[in-house]
């Protein structure tokens, strides 16, 4: 055994190695993002397969097929990249597995980096597989073996649905290095793996029938356990139960407490028996109320007569991450007992600032380039998901919708279709257009959509850590491989005006904008450079304050945090990569570069 410090991700990874996983699959996506990373590093060297898929359903496809073959095979996303794979989940719960199958599902609470606050521990109750809610890291690496038995054991998948907090938070434990893969028996056919509305009617029966054993297998798992101490009691889930043991310190009170780590489906014994022993209960429990749903409907089939508490009736939030200062209050009104917030010492108050584009973003220059092209004209700017969802901000503002991963192109043909004068310019990232947006674009091309797809190409997938992608020519190991060209395939689609050009050739890439906005039918313009976290600078740019006239286009039209007041006009900061924007943009030619 060694001693390593990892977070909640990082534990999850390691729990696969430990598990003898032979297959890990992915789409990045904040919080979930580091557990592919890690096994994606740890592969070369032991020796299992680890890839960035498409998008959730294919990787939970791909994922689908080793487990078939008898292979332990481990898939991540975050939960909204759930309802992309949601199609093949819904009926791999019919089919079943051969190999343990664990799908990691991150839930983002708060929400810090997302479009929803979805509970993910629904989604298992809708497609009827077993969830397990971890509430620190080193039960996230315990969960994850776990996870892989009781899957094979039930031959059925098993969700992992880890927390923003435990899948970024750290903790000390022990890790094996040893990993030792059993051999895999190899596909073998069976009627089973053919999902025919015959076999679909059997299998639903079985599905049905098997909830009773998951929740008993649940029931004798190490990660539900009770401290009874008086007839008030608190239900905890997941990380919630780490908000009360704090909370309870703090209050100086002892009450009885169940810890929940397996909320679908419910284990019945552990709850009846300890709702047996109280008068009334607290539920606790972030965003939905799955856990306490069910306590509430064993307590009526059981007959128990005592009061519940929580998200039903207003105790409890149904919104939003929790925390102590949050939780603590609850649990002092539930006991009646008096709560006086600490005052805290509170560092002084940051300056205000929205979130912006890096300094030097290429695609700072797309934006910009087409909302110039664009003057005089009546333009709607669809978005996407990323780091161009960061378009909306002042002064670009070039971004009017944005729903989900490649949902810009569709709804950018939705209003072409009843808005008859608009034009209608879709953006949408790299990663994203291999994602989802390749159907939309397909669909455009079909029913002759009047609309214009920038593919913004900054050559990786930057929001959620820089992941390779199919366009990148690397896996996710660091192998090479082919390069899938995004022009090729706009017109492998059926698009006739295809370019690709530099958002920085500021002259070229503005006459290709204005050529596309003018074009009949589908246009797509690949703007193609890379993330500035990639290329290291060069040279830099300078404002010269004899030649500024302080019309301030440099600041009102690009908006680059790099910009700075100063005593006798705006000065570029250190964090100025040397795009040359600003410099494109002064109509006094103040502008230059810094030459050493």
């Amino acid at each position: 055994m060694q001693l390593k410090i990892l977070s909640g991700n990082e534990a999850i990874a390691y729990g696969a190695l430990e598990a003898g996983l032979h297959v890990a699959t992915g789409y990045p996506g904040t919080p979930s993002s580091e557990v592919l990373g890690t096994l994606a590093r740890l592969a070369p060297e032991y020796g299992f397969y680890a890839e960035w898929s498409t998008n959730e359903k294919v990787a939970l496809e791909v994922a689908a097929g080793a487990a078939l073959s008898g292979a332990r095979a481990l898939v991540t996303m975050k939960q909204v990249g759930l309802n992309v794979a949601a199609d093949a989940l819904m009926t791999l719960a019919y089919l079943g597995v051969v190999g343990g199958l664990v799908l990691v599902v991150a839930d983002d609470p708060g929400p810090h980096s997302s479009q929803n606050e979805q509970d993910t521990r629904l989604f298992g109750r809708f497609a009827k597989v077993p969830v397990l809610d971890p509430a620190t890291p080193r039960e996230a690496k315990a969960m994850t073996v776990f996870a892989f038995d009781l899957a094979e054991r039930l031959q059925l998948p098993v969700i992992l649905r880890p927390t923003t907090r435990v899948s970024h938070v750290c903790q000390e434990m022990d890790v094996c290095p040893a990993y030792r893969p059993r051999p895999v028996e190899g596909f073998r056919q069976d009627p089973r793996w053919v999902c025919m509305p015959s076999l679909a009617a059997q299998r639903h029966v079985w599905l049905n029938t098997v909830q009773e054993q998951v929740a008993a297998l649940l029931g004798e798992s190490p990660f539900n356990f009770a401290t009874v101490a008086g007839e008030a009691g608190i239900i905890a889930c997941g990380v919630s139960f780490n908000y009360i043991r704090e909370a309870l310190r703090l209050l100086g009170q002892e009450v009885s407490v169940l810890k929940i780590g397996t909320p679908y489906p419910l284990p019945e014994k552990p709850v009846v028996d300890f709702l047996r022993r109280m008068k009334r209960v607290l539920v606790v429990e972030e965003l939905e109320p799955v856990v306490e749903d069910q306590v509430v409907a064993m307590a009526w089939r059981h007959g128990l007569r005592l009061s519940i508490a929580g998200k039903r009736d207003g105790t409890v939030p149904r919104e939003g991450e929790f925390d102590v200062d949050r939780v603590a209050p609850i649990v002092a009104a539930f006991l009646g007992v008096p709560y006086r917030q600490i005052p805290k010492t509170l560092p002084p108050p940051l300056p205000r600032r929205g979130p912006v584009l890096c300094a030097g973003c290429p695609h700072r220059a797309s934006f910009y380039i087409f909302k110039e092209a664009a003057q005089g004209m009546d333009v709607v700017f669809t978005g996407d998901i990323g780091c161009y969802t960061l378009g909306l901000a002042p002064p670009l503002e070039a971004v009017h919708t944005c729903l989900c991963m490649g949902a810009g192109i569709g709804m950018a043909a939705g209003i072409h279709r009843v808005n008859p004068g608009k034009k209608c310019v879709a953006f949408i990232g790299d990663s994203t257009f291999f994602h989802a947006g390749l159907p939309g674009l397909i669909n455009a091309v079909y029913n002759r959509a009047e609309i214009v797809v920038v593919v913004l190409d900054n050559r990786t997938t930057a929001m959620t850590g820089h992941q390779p992608h199919p366009g990148t020519g690397r896996t996710a190991t660091g192998g090479e491989t082919a390069v899938v060209d995004i022009a090729s395939l706009a017109r492998a689609c059926g698009v006739t005006y295809v370019r690709e050009v530099d958002p920085f050739d500021t002259d070229t890439a503005l006459v290709t904008a204005s050529e596309a906005l003018r074009h009949s039918g589908p246009a797509v313009v690949v703007m193609k450079s890379p993330c500035t976290k990639l290329v290291k600078p060069i040279t830099r740019y300078r404002v010269v304050t004899e030649r500024c006239v302080g019309c301030e286009e440099c600041i009102r039209k690009v908006g680059c945090p790099a910009f700075l007041p100063g005593a006798e006009g705006p000065v570029i900061g250190s964090d100025c990569t040397g795009c040359g924007l600003c410099a494109a943009v002064c109509p006094a030619d103040a502008i230059e570069r810094v030459t050493e």
